[in-house]
């Protein structure tokens, strides 16, 4: 049960994988925006490639809980995607995870240019991460 999580953007998205328990996420690819055809394509190759049971985008809200444009986009995205695929795709609220990625970097020491490569990636292992531990299964005898 493969989750891979996504970091939707304008010029870069981040992808991110689940080990095969949906335990932990490691950053996977980023994809250089293209053409929406192209990065469709792309995503479906990964849920096969990786036998993907869900994805998981993330929905960039804004801090005050209403939908700005790049929420729009993300849905927007989001139904091209559960139009080409079998399998589920949800959103999850990913307020600060592009800055929260980059914290996380700058803190490890990583240069300008090379936190600019990865910080998609990064983003979307938080996205997938923060998705896991929201749904996470229980182990409560009733």
């Amino acid at each position: 049960m493969r989750l891979l999580g996504i970091d939707p953007g304008e010029k870069r998205i981040g992808l991110a994988i689940s080990d095969p328990l949906g335990i932990t996420a490691q950053g996977l690819a980023v994809i250089h925006y293209t053409t929406t055809e192209e990065v469709l394509a792309e995503i479906i190759r990964v849920c096969r490639e990786y036998e993907v049971s869900r994805v998981v985008i993330g929905n960039p809200i804004n801090m005050s809980g209403s939908k700005g444009a790049a929420s729009e986009k993300a849905e927007t995205f989001a139904g091209l995607l559960r139009d080409k695929l079998t399998i589920p795709v949800v959103m999850i609220d990913e307020r600060l995870t592009s800055s929260s990625a980059e914290k996380v970097l700058i803190s490890g020491g990583v240069s300008r240019k090379k936190r600019k490569a990865v910080k998609d990636k990064i983003a979307a292992v938080l996205i997938l991460e923060t998705y896991m531990a929201l749904n996470k299964p229980t182990n409560r005898e009733v």
